[in-house]
């Protein structure tokens, strides 16, 4: 058996049509002749031994652990088909084999059968012994099984079951064996999957159950339709067949019991009726007679009862009753009475008229009768000839028939069954759950999500070649389609994003350019600003107000916080000595002049979210964390956050920058000065963040001191180019 097992899968190994369309029913069709020789070779020895076993489901056992439910189911009932042809008593036998296979991958499929967990071998050896026992034993009472072996439901059901129990001890643990043999890579080649896709995981298919919601799976719906469908026609079949059984077995009987009457009748001398009631066994004929009597009722185990009857009006006069194994019978000339179905009859009877075959229930039970008439040599008839079969008897044979019919109908139902289910698991279920999956794990943040989505979708390849199919490719060009117009609009957005930021820093270099002091302040605020805002998120600081939207928006409108300069003044603006107190207050005005130019804009585009962070950088970013600032003078957190992130980027720089009235302060001044106004001047969060990041502050403060210098240098270039220029032209002039 293991070099049948090895031997076969090898060779599938070998085979390189397996890649061809057609491999999954090649190499199904080469597992199952594999598991049906397996149970054959096993079936011949115990045969050829006398062995009071089977050993008919070792190869179901293991195909159906190594390869699935399906192929298990029709090697089990392949095997007792073909054992019927020898054997039809075997044929009865194929729901046993069935059932073996479902159990058995069962017990595979939830991880029982190997070394770490016995229990689960023995579990298996016992429910195979009861599945076969009491199914076998079952089967047996209504089954004439010629073998030897079906002698041993005789001996008692315990007898049987303990047998039976070691018949599938003996197929487990051969089963096991074999494993050990077959390479791991074979075993693998063994297993029958039918995907129309590339295949899902067991963790992948746990996931999608868990995130599908639904009252019933479509799984449960195709089983209980195939169930319900399979019920419906078998059903019919049933009472159609057991209708017609019944119908042709009394039919059959009917024509057994007139001929068998016939018979009897041609037996007996109607001249010497009289004569044989008279003398009865005392007379040699008589005997004679009687003996043929007894060998035409021994000719069928069908005939009950076989007499003749002279009949008249006071009742029926024994001619010839014969003996049964429980009941004697009557001696010649006795008087038995008419039974009452018999009543519309008896002057048909009496004229010795000839009557239809009838069924009885009376004295002697439920019976199929039928009376034949005697005539003597005038023609005259002088008694009756007649045959009993029991109906009882006739409804055992309907039972067996009938136990004979559902067990094999429910073998071939459950393959049906099965067939239906697999197909449907991987035409129809599996495609579904795995599109499911992945529209369950679609992502839509970013253009890469968009991207990914695709080659998730495209790498399912679903091939049902059916409406299946065509969904699938809807749904995968549906999904390209929308990364390709995401892609265009994010394109879009961007290039709309890069205008607004390039116009944000236009208006800001034209107000910041009417200030002679500040030189690139709006752009090295904005960086510090973000620095700041990436350090706090670091530290976890104001998690869940730092988000990604907010960073964007602080960073991309920060250059618009001193936009209500514009309506200062420049004698203030551009003023080389300390302000008055009047100039002091009008320059105070620039926070709310901002924040009103901006709310201006908010209005025009209501759902922009830089521009309300603008204006609350504009009109907030001189309020102190101590309430002391201006222009509302609130404090702590009723300042908005990112106008507390501005203050601190605005006031460093522009304690580290040069004005034409002072000269800025070093680095580590500055710094101390943001430490020591912490938690009176500036939120202490804020603070602190922007300290931690020196480091990036130095590379910020470096970055525009280069890029000062190559616009000075570039500005001398342009002054000597242009003096050059009018030098040349003068000189022509000339």
């Amino acid at each position: 058996m293991i070099f049948i097992t090895v031997a076969g899968i090898a060779i599938m190994e070998k085979e390189k049509s397996f890649a061809g369309k057609h491999s999954l029913y090649i190499k199904m069709a080469i597992i199952c002749l594999i598991g049906i020789s397996v149970n054959l070779l096993g079936s011949l020895v115990v045969d050829y031994f006398k062995w009071p076993l089977y050993f008919d489901s070792t190869g179901t056992i293991l195909v159906a652990v190594m390869s699935g439910y399906l192929p298990g189911i029709i090697v089990g009932l392949v095997t007792n088909l073909i054992k019927g042809i020898f054997n039809t008593a075997d044929i009865y036998y194929s729901l046993v084999n069935v059932l073996i296979a479902i159990i058995s991958y069962t017990f595979a499929r939830l991880g029982l059968l190997n070394r770490k967990k016995i229990w689960g071998v023995f579990l298996l050896i016992l429910c195979l012994g009861i599945v076969g026992g009491g199914h076998g034993a079952l089967l047996n009472r209504f089954i004439d099984n010629p073998l030897d072996r079906a002698a041993l439901f005789e001996k008692g059901i315990w007898f049987t079951f303990l047998t039976d129990l070691f018949d599938k001890a003996v197929s487990v643990i051969l089963v096991m064996l074999i494993q050990l043999f077959i390479p791991g890579r074979l075993q693998k080649l063994a297993k029958i999957e039918g995907w129309q896709q590339n295949p899902l995981t067991d963790s992948q298919m746990r996931n999608a159950r868990k995130k599908i919601k639904k009252k019933i799976s479509l799984r449960t719906k195709i089983l209980w339709l195939l169930f319900m469908a399979g019920i419906a026609v078998g059903t019919a079949a049933l009472i159609i067949s057991v209708l017609l059984y019944r119908k042709y077995t009394i039919e059959e009987h009917f024509r057994l019991a007139k001929g068998t009457a016939t018979l009897v009748s041609n037996i007996i001398d109607g001249d010497k009726v009289d004569r044989y009631i008279e003398e009865g066994d005392a007379w040699d004929e008589y005997q004679k007679t009687e003996a043929q009597l007894y060998s035409i009722r021994d000719s069928s185990p069908d005939i009950l009862y076989v007499y003749v009857y002279q009949i008249k009006p006071d009742g029926c006069h024994v001619v010839f009753d014969l003996d049964t194994d429980e009941l004697e019978g009557e001696s010649p000339g006795t008087l038995v009475e008419f039974d009452e179905s018999f009543e519309e009859m008896i002057p048909t009877l009496l004229e010795g008229g000839e009557i239809d075959p009838i069924i009885t229930d009376d004295t002697y039970g439920w019976l199929i009768t039928v009376y034949q008439p005697v005539y003597n040599s005038k023609g005259k008839c002088v008694c009756y000839a007649a045959a009993d079969i029991s109906m009882d008897l006739i409804r055992k044979n309907e039972l067996s028939f009938m136990v004979k019919l559902i067990s094999l109908f429910t073998g071939f139902f459950v393959l049906v069954l099965a067939v239906g289910l697999w197909i449907s698991e991987y035409n129809i279920i599996l495609p579904i759950n795995a599109m499911s999956i992945c529209a369950n794990d679609f992502a839509y943040d970013s253009q890469k999500d968009f991207e990914t989505n695709v080659e998730r979708i495209n790498r399912l390849k679903i091939q049902t070649g059916d409406e299946i199919e065509a969904l699938y490719d809807v749904i995968a060009d549906t999904t390209e389609k929308n990364a390709t117009y995401v892609r265009d609009v994010r394109k879009k957005t961007e290039t709309i994003e890069q205008m607004q930021n390039a116009l944000i820093l236009v208006l800001a270099d034209m107000v910041e350019n009417r200030d002679e002091n500040t030189g690139d302040h709006v752009r090295k605020t904005a960086e510090y600003t973000r620095i700041i805002m990436d350090k706090m998120r670091e530290l976890g600081y104001y998690r869940d107000q730092l988000t990604a939207q907010f960073v964007y928006d602080v960073e991309h409108s920060a250059p618009l916080h001193d936009i209500g300069k514009i309506a200062v003044s420049d004698l203030i603006l551009n003023k080389k000595g300390k302000l008055d107190d009047d100039e002091y207050k009008e320059m105070q005005k620039h926070t709310t002049a901002g924040a009103k130019v901006l709310q201006q804009a908010i209005d025009t585009i209501p759902e922009s979210g830089y521009l309300k962070e603008a204006k609350n950088l504009a009109e907030y970013h001189h309020e102190k964390w101590n309430g002391k600032g201006y222009p509302h003078g609130i404090a702590g957190e009723e300042i908005p956050l990112s106008a507390r992130i501005m203050a601190v980027a605005d006031v460093f720089d522009a304690l580290v920058s040069d004005r034409c009235y002072k000269k800025g302060f070093p680095f580590e001044k500055a710094m101390g000065i943001i430490k020591e106004d912490a938690g009176t001047h500036f939120d202490p969060l804020v603070a602190d963040a922007f300290i931690k990041s020196s480091d990036r502050v130095r590379e910020v403060m470096r970055k525009f001191k280069e890029r000062s210098a190559q616009l000075e240098a570039d500005r001398i270039a342009r002054e000597e180019a242009e003096a050059a220029e009018n030098a040349d032209k003068i000189k022509k002039d000339e």
